[in-house]
């Protein structure tokens, strides 16, 4: 997911070269009058205060003097359009202010209290509940956020489905409100697709952007606040912006501003020309109009102001990710009234650092594609490959181009409406060349450039570059490729398209006396071929509108939920869009579990994995090493001492070591009256320091030595062949090998 903040203003004025984001807290320090607790202030400080509090609430999406449409939904007042709303109001404010002044810190209750009358205290616990549970202040990866997590789980349980922002975001916060959490992601790696690439050399490796990019608009932008946080610097994208035609020359200043002009009138009019037709444009698609238009006023008539204004078509399709004769021409704007004000940013060291964070203490399962989701007044059951899970709940964050293909199988089907806003909603296309080169020959102070095309067909091939030197710790360029182009661009070898970046490059600074070398790596990425999301972000396709984002996002029965970029209407086609519907989905299973429908037994835990289990009460039968309580598998084609294998602890009672910090029990559904079985991953050095253990001392001085000595944790058969699916698969083919391989020799007669 990345596109630029606005679908029209595409290259804006220079401003200053890097955005410093402490600058935001000396502004709120100012602002705010310094110190925040109690002190005399006279009636003009406090209006100019409220003042400034209410202009912060607005930027983070809250209206001045009224009520968010969820705060009313949420009965945060018992009188609407009065004093006590007013009241709430300012108190609502200045909450927002005082978090946004310190995101790295807590802010609780108590310190509100500090600055707020008491005669407001029912309003202030309104206020502060509201902001907390919903998102708005007390998120991120802040690391005085840890003591705030409940140390065991007090609601139900969630399965979340894909471990990127939306996932991420909405697992953080569950985990904090109490909730039992596990995530299954089909990826060997967590982000989806916001994927930062290692390239490079050996030793000297950069950090490349794959997908999601660009922190489109900082302020207010909870991507920001993370990197806050973190202390992590952004870079600010340099306005200046130089565009060449097919020949490599550079367009002059003249035609560049003309063509701008004549492209942005050409906006206005489509808003003139749908403000006319009404719903009857429902199905007049973006591209025609605009080419009508042209038409009409007989604009951009020479080639190379045809080749300009393609350019910025090129970039209207790359912000939409799609073509445009498949944009809605009444609706593919719908989401610039809640657009990020501020500068667009690339974060040092890539967004990878964003994800590592968030995944922090997040039990995240990888390499498990969910096939199956069931769900009903029982709860729901996730099945991802051989196996079964059970929770309270479900979140699916997979991105709408899987729920296009069909792949996740609902059962029961997902209500019609639901299943039209899948279809009618687009889905498009955007592809990169990622290169890293020895040297910086494009010059250090340009971030982006851009290329025109000779031919309509091919506009978006290659049609903008943006350089990553200033964040990357590598000479990286990554050459865009939007529209149709995009599409075949997935049908051509790499080699090919390598080629074609490097002689479009090599006219454009082969003139100017710079060489341009070849690349040291370079990679093609094909988001459309991957089965994990068969797309790159969503757009308003002809025949639909923003209500079908608002569809998608709705729950089914409070046991089925939806997140990502997809599933908001305000931020579509943005990774900070997709962190924010996490954070709400996260809002509302707290709401649904609470709610008229309450949970009835909440499951504090996943209860089924059906299939491993029974691989592994098979493995045991025939153990590689045995002795006392103690049985051990191995993969018999790997004799290496540091080798993985498996270890089963047969025990008739609890020992007290079980249930000390150094070993949980996983699970305990076994009957008192039947032995407990309990596993663990173990090497086979461990395996021979278990057995000589055991020569010196009994069951209990074993346990000891496993959990203290070792550092081994034990759990139960569900919870283990959970986290230990492709070691038990793994061991299980290969024993069931050697032991074919001995049959099959056993049964050869020689004649």
């Amino acid at each position: 997911m990345e596109t630029p903040g606005s679908k029209r203003l595409l290259r804006k004025k220079s401003l200053s070269r890097s955005y410093d984001e402490n600058l935001m807290d000396d502004y709120l320090d100012n602002q705010l009058g310094g110190s925040t607790r109690k002190r005399f202030r006279t009636k003009q400080e406090l209006e100019k205060e409220t003042e400034k509090e209410a202009m912060i609430a607005l930027s983070l999406g809250f209206p001045i003097d009224a009520l968010h449409e969820e705060e009313r939904k949420a009965n945060v007042v018992s009188q609407l359009d009065g004093k006590e709303q007013n009241d709430y109001i300012v108190v609502r404010n200045h909450i927002l202010a005082r978090w946004r002044a310190n995101v790295q810190a807590w802010l609780s209750k108590g310190q509100i209290k500090e600055t707020v009358s008491n005669e407001y205290g029912q309003l202030l616990n309104s206020a502060y509940d509201f902001l907390m549970f919903n998102g708005y202040i007390n998120f991120g990866v802040s690391p005085p956020f840890k003591a705030q997590m409940p140390e065991e789980a007090t609601e139900g349980s969630v399965i979340i489905i894909g471990a990127g922002l939306a996932g991420l975001a909405a697992a953080r916060q569950l985990l904090a409100f109490g909730f039992k959490v596990i995530v299954l992601e089909g990826r060997n790696r967590p982000g989806g697709r916001v994927y930062t690439q290692k390239m490079g050399q050996k030793g000297n490796y950069a950090a490349v952007e794959l997908g999601g990019s660009v922190i489109t608009g900082i302020h207010a932008n909870p991507l920001g606040v993370l990197a806050r946080q973190l202390s992590i610097p952004l870079h600010k994208v340099r306005d200046k912006c130089p565009l060449y035609d097919p020949e490599g020359r550079p367009v002059g200043d003249e035609i560049d501003s003309k063509v701008e002009h004549i492209f942005n009138r050409l906006l206005d009019k489509v808003t003139e020309f749908r403000q006319i037709m009404g719903k009857s444009a429902a199905d007049i698609s973006l591209g025609s109009v605009l080419e009508r238009l042209r038409q009409m006023y007989t604009v951009a008539t020479k080639p190379e102001e045809k080749q300009l204004l393609d350019w910025h078509f090129a970039n209207l399709e790359y912000a939409n990710a799609g073509c445009l004769s498949h944009l809605s021409a009444v609706y593919w704007d719908q989401d610039d009234p809640y657009e990020m004000s501020g500068d667009h940013c690339f974060l040092a060291g890539g967004n990878w650092r964003l994800i590592e964070a968030l995944c922090e203490g997040v039990p995240i399962f990888y390499n498990k594609t969910v096939e199956t989701i069931r769900y009903g007044n029982d709860g729901v059951e996730v099945i991802a490959g051989d196996q079964t899970i059970q929770a309270d709940m479900v979140l699916c964050t997979v991105p709408l181009g899987v729920l296009k293909k069909k792949t996740v199988k609902f059962i029961p089907e997902l209500p019609e409406r639901k299943l039209k806003a899948i279809e009618k909603l687009g889905f498009g296309l955007l592809n990169k060349v990622a290169m890293v080169f020895p040297s910086v020959f494009w010059g250090e102070d340009l971030d982006t450039f851009g290329c025109l095309s000779k031919n309509s067909a091919t506009r978006g091939e290659f049609f903008l570059f943006y350089g990553y030197h200033t964040v990357s710790g590598g000479s990286v360029l990554v050459a865009l490729v939007a529209g149709e182009a995009a599409q075949s661009f997935e049908q051509t070898q790499p080699s090919t398209l390598l080629h074609r970046v490097l002689s479009i490059l090599r006219g454009i600074y082969g003139p100017k006396g710079v060489e341009v070398p070849d690349p040291i790596q370079s990679i093609c990425t094909k988001w459309g071929n991957d089965p994990l999301s068969y797309g790159s972000y969503s757009h308003v396709r002809v025949h639909s509108s923003g209500s079908d984002y608002d569809i998608l996002a709705e729950n089914v029965e409070n046991r089925l939920f939806f997140a990502g970029e997809a599933t908001t209407r305000q931020h579509p086609a943005t990774m900070h869009g997709a962190y924010l519907s996490g954070l709400r989905e996260a809002s509302c299973i707290y709401r649904a579990s609470r709610g008229s429908k309450p949970i009835h037994n909440p499951r504090k835990s996943f209860r089924k994995v059906v299939g491993v289990s029974d691989t592994l009460v098979n493995l045991f039968k025939y153990p590689d090493i045995a002795f006392g309580n103690f049985s051990f598998v191995f993969d018999p084609s790997n004799q290496d001492p540091k080798s993985t294998g498996i270890l089963m602890v047969t025990v008739d009672s609890f020992s007290s070591e079980l249930g000390d910090d150094n070993g949980k029990v996983k699970n305990t559904q076994q009957s008192d009256k039947q032995p407990l079985k309990l596993y663990t991953t173990v090497t086979r050095v461990q395996a021979h320091e278990l057995e000589s253990e055991s020569e010196v001392g009994g069951v209990e001085s074993q346990l000891k030595y496993l959990c203290k000595s070792l550092g081994l944790k034990l759990m139960g058969s569900d919870s283990f062949a959970l986290i230990a699916n492709s070691l038990i698969s793994n061991v299980a083919s290969r024993r069931a090998r050697v032991r074919n391989r001995r049959v099959a020799v056993g049964n050869v007669s020689y004649k």
